[in-house]
């Protein structure tokens, strides 16, 4: 079974074997609006926990997109780059941003879980 746990900075990361499949939350597009550009990290790149990996645009502000855990970046979704407004309408599912090859599974242990998380963006909002 996976496991979907969420940062502060308003990404959700969710971890197959290794791979973890990383994406900003719902809060997060309310916030911003309507997304009208999304940048990825390249393919084969190595991303730092905390580190930035990604820029998206909406109508209202420009925000970096962070990585929860440190890792290699195996897969990139290239449908958000060519239409950005899928981001709003499924952000925390098909709407993913990139997958990583973990580099180390204990990151994930200072992430939160949903009800965490929900209750963390209700307080900072």
């Amino acid at each position: 079974m996976s496991e979907v746990k969420f940062s502060k900075e308003h990404e959700w990361i969710k971890v197959e074997g290794d791979t973890a499949t990383i994406g900003i939350t719902k809060h997060a597009t309310e916030m911003l609006g309507d997304i009208v550009f999304a940048e990825l990290p390249d393919k084969g790149s190595n991303v730092e926990k905390d580190g930035t990996a990604g820029v998206v645009e909406s109508t209202k502000a420009a925000s970096d997109v962070y990585t929860p855990v440190s890792g290699e970046v195996v897969d990139t979704n290239q449908t958000i780059v060519d239409d950005p407004a899928k981001i709003n309408e499924d952000p925390e599912g098909s709407a993913w941003f990139f997958k990583l090859k973990l580099k180390d599974p204990s990151e994930m242990d200072s992430l939160m879980s949903r009800d965490e998380y929900e209750k963390f963006a209700k307080e900072n909002s």
